[in-house]
């Protein structure tokens, strides 16, 4: 297998990445396995449980999928405070996806080590704050070299955004974009806590962000609570609003739209703020956990409004199709952007929603 189908997945072996890794071998690519910790890439790549419960399914299949190409998995050691190991990692890899947090540690090295060896990168930060520093410490040096990067290529901040684009079509700006999370329970990872953590301290104790006037504001005050008309089958529901994601970069990033307001169901928060949820569980062959999710997309402009709507399981699974999905298209050309650029923006976001039908469904309405 050539070179071209080699990626590197930065955090391999983290919960994501072993969606992610997953996802390449059924779709025919080498994945190169790097993180930090060898032992822990081992145990990945050869199925045992000595790193993680509950995710048998994952590692089944990748084991099925490494037997075809009859060779050892490529595995490499490397640390984003290491920039030579880093280098070393992503050495004949057509692309790095970084699944690595908290980003705002690692974002900023492993780009640099993909531009200097002039590959793409993509990643699947949720952190508001390291999303902007990549907007704004790489547009120009990455348009200058046009080279390819795609951050928050992940179900908060990637999907929203391409489900906004999608639902626009031919509007060429919007007065507002609500993007509302249905999801049924959110047991957060280590590494969702973890990068949380990092958020919070970056932006000062009790403060929140949101979207407004097209622009970033800090706020101290608590998001209000509203109650959302999610579609059946989930129906009308208790939200946090302004319960800011990703989205309030990427959408903005591109589109003209002076209000981005993002909402989540007041369990699913209420999971998330609670030390006590227990990380996700596997409870299928997959490995993924039993929480659903919907996503509600509104786009107004004047009286006219139009909506896109989304329907899966796993919010952390879903992230694999749609990170190596991007990855395909990146590495076959079909772009649309160069430098740094969201989801919606690098991609034409309906043909890429088709393509994740598979695994999530989804409609547009105008």
């Amino acid at each position: 297998m050539g070179s071209e189908r080699a990626v590197a997945v930065f955090g391999a072996y983290g919960h994501t990445g072993r969606f992610v890794v997953a996802e390449l071998r059924a779709r025919g690519f080498r994945p190169v396995l790097v993180g930090r910790d060898p032992d822990k890439l081992k145990a990945l790549t050869y199925g045992t449980e000595a790193y993680g419960a509950g995710v048998s399914g994952v590692h089944g299949i990748e084991d099925r999928a490494a037997g075809a190409y009859g060779t050892a998995p490529d595995i490499r050691t490397a640390s984003a405070d290491d920039p030579a190991s880093v280098d070393r990692a992503l050495t004949g890899a057509a692309a790095v996806i970084n699944c690595a947090g908290p980003f705002a540690t690692t974002a900023a090295p492993v780009i640099e080590a993909a531009l200097r060896a002039g590959i793409p990168y993509l990643d699947v930060a949720a952190e508001i704050e390291a999303n902007l520093d990549t907007f704004a410490h790489y547009a120009e040096r990455a348009h200058e070299a046009q080279a390819l990067i795609v951050p928050a290529m992940a179900f908060f901040g990637g999907f929203g955004d391409l489900l906004a684009t999608a639902a626009m079509g031919d509007w060429a700006t919007a007065d507002e974009v609500h993007i509302a999370y249905g999801l049924s329970s959110w047991h957060p990872t280590a590494g969702t806590r973890t990068a949380g953590a990092v958020s919070r301290e970056r932006r000062g104790a009790g403060r929140r962000i949101r979207y407004t006037a097209g622009r970033l504001e800090h706020r101290d005050d608590a998001p209000p609570t509203l109650e959302w008309p999610f579609p059946e089958p989930l129906g009308p529901r208790t939200v946090i609003g302004e319960f800011t994601m990703a989205d309030v970069v990427t959408v903005p990033s591109h589109l003209t739209v002076p209000e981005v307001r993002t909402y989540m169901t007041a369990e699913a928060a209420r999971d998330l703020s609670s030390p006590d949820t227990p990380a996700p569980a596997a409870v299928d062959e997959r490995g993924r956990s039993d929480q659903t999710f919907l996503v509600d997309v509104v786009v107004r402009s004047g009286g006219a409004e139009r909506r896109a709507v989304a329907r899966g399981q796993d919010i952390y699974a879903v992230t694999a199709p749609l990170v190596v999905e991007a990855a395909e298209r990146v590495l076959t050309g079909r772009t649309r952007a160069v430098g740094v650029a969201s989801a919606g923006r690098m991609f034409d976001a309906p043909d890429f929603l088709r393509a994740l039908s598979p695994h999530i469904g989804v409609e547009l309405f105008t």
